[in-house]
């Protein structure tokens, strides 16, 4: 048991005591594939090391307790009370809770404490791993034997309903499914997935977070869903059988909806380009070619930046700062976008260099402060 695990399960003695079951479900990272879950095309997720942990017991009766120990903040309510609460850490819980009565499954009241090492506001997810790691542990709890994929359609209405966030299925799939060493290749129309093998010998996946809350992400992600939603629109009255950008062609979008809007066209073909260039990754990975991932990976960042129009003028720099090196193989931005983090695939020899390095120009540059993070490929939700 690790620390974070040790210290969840204390507090839940000292609070309620009595003894819990713990569960665990990571974050994730997104190799290549963003902003296409949505549109039914292909993501490819891998779970990381960093995770969200709940201790977690029954209650004789129907209150719902919940402890977040990182945030020193504690919230009562009922099975009978659950409602979202503007900006609260909350909402990853009670939304879980609200999706198992409403799907008929049968509960108490419960206690529980969560804690995650999984930083928030960087993209890698740290709401789902909470929701992911509250669904599996009700399920174990409780003995409901509720299958993967239901725990994962569980976590994503909670995110859609309590939070908020129109997210696709990605983040939930990679927290429930993670496998490690390996990445998911999704396909978000079909669900069906294959593990591909991450064998990154001698190279580093860095992750430098510019510290920029993407406070615009929720709105502009939803604002992105629905101006490709248009630009299906505009082709389905030519084509009545599309129903999503995955069975879009470039000609369909040059001919139907470049010449009524330029903006819808840009979003819609960035969606297009990067399910291609997903799959060229896939091949890639598969002959353990590093330098074309790379390349791949700083394309997606070029169609984020200038034609889903995601970025911002920190993640820009850290991407046009790392080009410059011959060491580094590939970056991009990762998530949703405005803020967040920067993946990049490096050379494990020059890795501790470089993070000196553009630390510093990166606080000359945008003052503010770059934190790093090293991606280690983990496993998905489980018991501790």
């Amino acid at each position: 048991m690790n620390k974070i695990a040790t210290a969840i399960k204390n507090t839940y003695i000292n609070s309620f005591g009595d003894d819990s079951i713990i569960a665990a479900a990571p974050g994730r990272i997104n190799i290549i594939g963003e902003h296409t879950d949505y549109n039914n095309g292909f993501v490819l997720p891998a779970a990381i090391d960093k995770a969200a942990y709940v201790a977690i017991g029954k209650r004789d009766d129907n209150a719902i307790v919940l402890i977040s120990k990182d945030l020193g903040d504690t919230l009562e309510t009922t099975l009978y009370d659950l409602m979202p609460i503007a900006n609260s850490w909350t909402n990853y819980v009670t939304g879980v809770v609200d999706q198992f009565l409403k799907r008929g499954y049968s509960i108490s009241g419960f206690n529980l404490v969560l804690s995650s090492d999984v930083p928030m506001g960087a993209g890698l997810s740290s709401s789902a791993a909470v929701e992911c790691a509250v669904a599996f542990a009700l399920s174990e709890l409780f003995q409901l034997d509720i299958s993967s994929i239901e725990l994962v359609n569980i976590a994503q209405k909670a995110e859609h309903e309590f939070a908020g966030v129109l997210c696709g299925i990605m983040d939930q799939f990679a927290s429930v499914f993670g496998k490690r060493g390996h990445a998911i290749k999704l396909d978000c129309q079909t669900l069906k997935y294959e593990y591909i093998p991450l064998t990154l010998n001698a190279v580093s996946i860095l992750l430098f977070n510019t510290n920029v809350k993407h406070s615009l992400a929720s709105g502009e992600y939803n604002v992105r869903r629905e101006q490709c939603n248009e630009g299906v629109d505009l082709i389905k009255k030519y084509h009545p059988e599309i129903n999503s950008l995955r069975d879009v062609t470039l000609e369909m979008l040059e001919q139907h909806v470049k010449p009524k809007n330029e903006l819808i066209f840009r979003r819609c073909k960035y969606v297009l380009d990067e399910n291609k260039r997903l799959a060229d990754v896939c091949e890639a990975l598969e002959k353990n070619d590093i330098k074309t991932v790379g390349q791949k990976l700083f394309a997606s960042h070029e169609g984020l930046s200038k034609e889903y129009e995601v970025s911002c003028k920190e993640l820009d720099f850290l991407i046009d700062y790392v080009k410059q090196k011959t060491y580094v193989f590939g970056a991009r931005m990762m998530g949703g976008g405005f803020g967040g983090c920067t993946i990049n695939l490096i050379q494990a020899t020059e890795a501790d260099s470089l993070i000196k390095e553009i630390s510093e120009a990166y606080k000359i540059a945008m003052n503010k402060e770059l934190s790093i993070y090293t991606a280690s490929i983990g496993g998905g939700a489980r018991l501790i």
